[in-house]
């Protein structure tokens, strides 16, 4: 299963990080990967929320909606997107390392169009993982 990964140390708790994570309606105050499209919509476990995001900066943005299939405060968000032929997992995980946290940003990909899709998404997708991780260190530490 083809998968991306990207991981950051913060130099804040992991409160904070959840925070800025799990406040959808101030990314577009640090996040230029993901985008909200139903602010009044918070993260539940089982509900479907409808986001979108931009790979790079001059492509446009792709929406989506995915179903919210983990939540567990301050320690994981899992959310599950699907298209006939192709699944896209994002998990967000938080780590405390002393006073400082890890975060971890992963996509897991799966289905028989995965093997389609992946090459051509790949790398911009990654740089879009970078970016948000970098952004998000950048927003918490300046909170």
């Amino acid at each position: 299963m083809p998968s991306l990964y990207v991981e950051i140390e913060i130099d804040a708790p992991r409160s904070a990080v959840w925070q800025a994570l799990l406040n959808k309606q101030d990314w577009l105050r640090w996040n230029t990967f993901l985008y909200d499209r139903d602010p009044v919509q918070p993260f539940e476990q089982g509900k479907t929320v409808w986001l979108s995001l931009k790979r790079v900066s001059r492509e446009e943005e792709t929406e989506f909606q995915p179903t919210i299939t983990l939540l567990q405060p301050e320690v994981c968000l899992q959310w599950l997107s699907s298209a006939p032929g192709f699944r896209n997992e994002h998990v967000f995980e938080l780590l405390d390392i002393g006073k400082r946290t890890k975060y971890i940003h992963r996509e897991n990909f799966s289905g028989p169009l995965t093997r389609l899709f992946f090459p051509f998404i790949r790398q911009d997708e990654q740089q879009g993982l970078r970016r948000m991780a970098q952004e998000l260190k950048q927003y918490v530490e300046r909170s």
